[in-house]
């Protein structure tokens, strides 16, 4: 599998689309005159309001929302930040070192919010979940910093290492050789990325990461008043490249900005050397998705109905409470073998989709999917197994049940920022928007899969095909034309004639003795 990351970088935002085998399976967009409010963000906070009832209380950041901090969320080291806190804060001048700070006893969990924090006071809080919806950003007092082989944690006394390092040999040694460079008062946590990692590779990130460290707490000791930010998180270029980054595989990263195309690049340059040509900076006159088949993939991948494999389709909404899927066999045929089998056929295809749709659009929360009823149980063990299979490339924290007696599956997913939701729906130019219409750079592929139903399975293979003079100019253009694409694929019996009478994104199709035929019965799902 290869994978390539596409940027481009516009005035008022940057887009980040992630590729494998040209398929879009991640998207991130960002506003960039906003205040961000991102994960891994650290503030110095204020409280504002201690809430007993819910052991909790809310935490003025600048945000428009206050944000929250709940009890358990304090973290077992909160005594030891609150009185190194006062000890930097005593003395502007000279920062007091962490390695000379003395710990202090552990925070009991059963403790409660009013007797540990008093209204006002000022403390030092990690953004963990993005403002979602009504709710303002979820906090911690368990700081980190995360690096590409290694996380970072103040007043931490403990190595771990990532799980899904197998190899007993190996966590032994990356356990051993971290504790060897481990700073006094700080924790660590080794990633999976740090296995077969030598020690000077490691001892150079930590320094980096005891940087950041340093630099957080020298703005809050010269801070004059709270909310102040303190450390902010690395670009969302960057920091998906952090995460997501393995030299053995990336092709391309392209970049549309000369800034953030050297940012990447000294990013780049600093874990995988060999890897800088990789990064390259796009100059074309095509927009930089357009050029690298984004635009039409986002297009065809969010909005309410999405397609796969022949006319199966997903209805994906979003509740209050949960996501909801619906899954649908269109106007497939029956398979050869009966109902059963087709329902598998269309619930295993569904299942790739939806481990797609789950990472591009970043959807969290409780999901509850709707499959066709199967009746065998051998067939839904292999669709819960073909699920589990599919999530496991998915970097956020899931978990899956099998299916329920009604045919549902319920699936949860870390959410830590809002749902990615990108509107595909066009003003339409007829009622200027009264109404709305399907993206039209996608009306040429809705008008092959109906030529394709109208050959391959009516049998019609001589017919007339209606649209407006100007889609019938697009359908015309250049010497390989779509129209010529079209009678290679389907046969010399498909043509197309400009017609006034027709609105932009209509279309009539009529057999050769001009007779209509009826192509719109059914709903269109490809929305």
């Amino acid at each position: 599998m290869t994978s390539e990351v596409i940027i481009d970088v516009q005035p008022k935002e940057i887009s980040i689309a992630l590729l494998e085998d040209k398929n879009l399976v991640e998207y991130q967009n960002e506003k960039r005159e906003e205040a961000s409010y991102s994960v891994g963000n650290i503030y110095l906070g204020r409280v504002r309001k201690l809430m007993p009832g819910l052991n909790s209380c809310f935490i003025e950041v600048g945000s428009e929302r206050d944000a929250f901090l709940h009890y358990l969320d304090l973290g077992t080291q909160f005594s030891s930040y609150e009185k190194y806190l006062k000890q930097v804060q005593s003395d502007k001048k000279k920062l007091y070192p962490i390695s000379k700070a003395v710990r202090q006893p552990d925070l009991p969990k059963e403790g409660s919010v009013q007797n540990m924090l008093k209204q006002g006071q000022e403390i030092l809080v990690q953004v963990v979940k993005e403002p979602i919806s009504t709710k303002g950003p979820r906090l911690t007092c368990e700081l980190s910093f995360a690096g590409r082989y290694m996380v970072l944690m103040p007043f931490g006394d403990k190595v771990s290492v990532s799980s899904k390092i197998k190899k007993s040999e190996e966590r032994a040694r990356l356990k051993q050789l971290v504790q060897s460079i481990r700073p006094k008062n700080f924790g660590i946590i080794v990633r999976t990325s740090a296995e077969g990692k030598r020690v000077a590779e490691l001892d150079a990130e930590l320094k980096t990461l005891l940087k950041r460290w340093e630099d957080t707490i020298t703005k809050a000791q010269k801070a004059t008043k709270a909310p102040q930010l303190c450390f902010e998180e690395t670009g969302r270029a960057v920091a998906l490249l952090r995460d997501v980054f393995d030299a053995t595989t990336y092709d391309g990263i392209h970049v549309n900005d000369k800034a953030i195309f050297h940012q990447v690049q000294d990013y780049v340059e600093l874990i995988a050397p060999e890897k800088k040509n990789i990064v390259k900076l796009y100059n074309g006159a095509v927009p930089i998705f357009d050029n690298f088949n984004v635009t039409k993939q986002l297009k065809s991948s969010f909005g309410r109905t999405v397609n796969y494999k022949r006319g199966a389709y997903l209805i994906i909404q979003h509740t209050e409470a949960m996501h909801v899927v619906d899954v649908n066999s269109g106007n497939r045929t029956r398979a050869e073998n009966g109902q059963e089998a087709n329902a598998l056929e269309v619930n295993l295809g569904a299942a790739d989709e939806l481990a797609r749709q789950l990472r591009l659009r970043d959807m969290g929360g409780i999901i509850v999917v709707d499959f066709i009823d199967m009746n065998l149980a051998e067939d839904r063990q292999l669709l819960y197994e073909r699920m589990c299979k599919n999530m496991q490339k998915d970097r956020a924290r899931h978990n899956i049940l099998p299916l329920s007696k009604f045919g549902l599956m319920q699936i949860t997913r870390q959410r830590v920022r809002p749902a990615m939701d990108v509107n595909v729906e066009e003003t339409c130019p007829t009622c200027f928007g009264k109404g709305k219409i399907k993206s039209s750079i996608l009306f040429t592929d809705q008008l092959e899969s109906k030529i394709d139903r109208l050959v391959n399975k009516i049998g019609i293979r001589s017919f007339y095909l209606h649209v407006h003079p100007y889609v019938a100019a697009y359908i015309n253009q250049g010497f390989l034309s779509l129209k010529r694409k079209w009678q290679m694929k389907y046969g010399l019996g498909v043509r197309i004639i400009p017609s006034q009478k027709l609105a932009f994104l209509q279309y009539e199709f009529y057999d050769q003795n001009r007779q209509f035929i009826d192509m719109q019965e059914e709903i269109e799902t490809n929305a």
